[in-house]
């Protein structure tokens, strides 16, 4: 598991380790996520991503970086950046399980832009990080190695370029062993692929109740009658689900001894790989029409509008030093996404429809982008912590501080739609800003059209603090209140406050 916060670099480049390095000034730090595998531990150290190793993870780790496949991969970005630190440094001198001896080498990571969890993902995210995740597997499988796991969360983002981040996954291939990694990647990868491509269902709350993934007996009776024939359902859904009852009480080494008395060769591991890459491949789902896909030609704003809210959030943008990390939330087709990454390192547009979240990252990877990640997010119900104690996978609150919040067209539904109090909206909105940030926000006037339409749902007087001067005052508790302007048609005011 890699760090949520921004690093030096957006790009693979080859880290630059000081093979003289200062002294540590902070205590490493375990990454809740990294304790699974006694093998080796994701550590931070100030701004440092490590990896420590026991001796056999190194031993594995040096004939990795040794092979003909894995350097492509470094170099090609698919693999987050990754060099050996030097001995004699103090990042080898990390915190060891009571159980284990000293760490025989460490490894210096890559900082990823920022972490994201795949529940967050949409169809088309989540089906290239599976065919990255699936390529890498095939080469190393011919070149003699494998990969122990087979989760979605060894997958992150550069904007829209899927990374492979678990290094300490490899291991030598042997014959007559299966992939350690299948059932994993069929029940956090393949399964919620084939929800979507089959039955059309959005996989996201699937994902985000169960952090091991859905099960082949959750799948199993979505799955009967004629469904059983669809790509890929028999064989990896219900002879899947079967084998593992079949083989409960069967310990792994008996069944890699029955495996290799069947015959079962390094290359039909291989040929495994390659059936599961080609049946990745099939699946496909286009989202459905839905009314955010066509938001910005419906909600209502006039030319003038539009062209003046783009210069405000151009200028708040442009004000002061480039920011690092970026946050639109409510970003629908990530117009104001692209202009923020004009100004930033990094951009995390979050949306609520996975149909409009889907369209949105297929645009940005047929345009190159890959400064902006757009995530799959409800900011009334935002990712919470979870896995192990709640910490494994970090809420979204843990892992956002920005440096710009950007909150366009928003307070509206989340104080009216979502019958979220008007302080608890500004609270949440100003927590996600780093001291000293910006949160850029709209507020929409109660008699504003689209105010008009929520406010004609909900029974008379139940928002009477819905109002502009309430509003201001919630902003000035928090901050200073740098800018404002209403908009030309006069019932939207765009402000833009540094947080304290």
């Amino acid at each position: 598991m890699v760090s949520p916060h921004l690093g030096r670099s957006t790009r693979p480049a080859p880290l630059d380790i000081d093979p003289q390095p200062a002294p540590l000034d902070v205590d490493p730090r375990p990454e809740p996520g990294s304790f699974r595998d006694p093998a080796n531990r994701v550590f931070h150290a100030g701004d440092d991503v490590l990896r420590a190793l026991d001796r056999t993870a190194a031993a594995h780790w040096r004939a990795l970086a040794a092979s003909s496949f894995f350097p492509p991969l470094l170099a090609a970005g698919k693999v987050c950046g990754t060099e050996e630190v030097p001995t004699g440094s103090p990042w080898r001198e990390l915190p060891t399980h009571s159980s284990s001896s000293d760490w025989a080498t460490v490894l210096r990571h890559e900082r990823v832009p920022f972490v994201s969890h795949p529940y967050e993902w949409s169809f088309a995210m989540l089906r290239d990080a599976a065919l990255l995740h699936l390529e890498i597997l095939r080469d190393a499988m011919a070149e003699g190695f494998t990969t122990k796991d087979g989760s979605a969360y060894n997958l992150q983002w550069r904007g829209t370029e899927p990374i492979f981040i678990d290094v300490g996954s490899f291991v030598p291939l042997r014959d007559g062993e299966p992939w350690a990694g299948y059932r994993q990647f069929c029940q956090t990868l393949l399964y919620p692929l084939m929800l979507g491509a089959h039955l059309g269902l959005a996989f996201q709350p699937w994902l985000r109740a169960q952090v091991d993934g859905i099960s082949p007996e959750q799948m199993g009776p979505l799955f009967r009658g004629t469904r059983r024939l669809l790509p890929g359902v028999l064989t990896h859904v219900h002879l899947h689900g079967s084998v593992q009852r079949r083989s409960a009480a069967t310990s792994t080494a008996d069944v890699r001894a029955q495996l290799r008395d069947a015959g079962y060769t390094r290359e039909l591991a291989l040929a495994t790989a390659r059936g599961l890459e080609k049946l990745v491949r099939r699946l496909d789902h286009q989202p459905p029409s839905t009314h955010w896909v066509d938001y910005q030609q419906t909600c209502g704003y006039s030319g003038d509008d539009r062209a003046g809210k783009e210069r405000f959030v151009v200028d708040a943008l442009s004000c002061a030093d480039r920011r690092r990390l970026v946050l639109d939330l409510g970003a629908n087709d990530g117009r104001y996404a692209r202009l923020a990454a004009r100004h930033a390192d990094y951009v995390v547009a979050v949306e609520q429809d996975p149909s409009v979240v889907d369209r949105l990252y297929r645009t940005l990877r047929g345009e190159g982008q890959r400064r902006v990640l757009p995530l799959v997010m409800d900011l009334a119900d935002p990712s919470p912590g979870g896995g192990w104690r709640g910490i494994e996978r970090a809420s979204f609150a843990a892992r956002a501080e920005a440096d710009t919040v950007l909150a366009l067209a928003l307070v509206h539904h989340l104080a009216i739609g979502r019958n979220v109090p008007l302080p608890e909206v500004v609270d949440c909105l100003a927590g996600l800003v780093a001291p000293g940030g910006r949160l850029v926000v709209e507020f929409v006037h109660p008699e504003d059209p689209m105010a008009a339409r929520l406010l004609a749902n909900k029974p008379d007087g139940i928002f009477p603090d819905y109002r502009r001067d309430a509003f201001e005052a919630l902003l000035a508790e928090h901050g200073i209140v740098e800018d404002r302007l209403e908009l030309p048609s006069g019932t939207r005011t765009l402000y833009r406050v540094t947080l304290r």
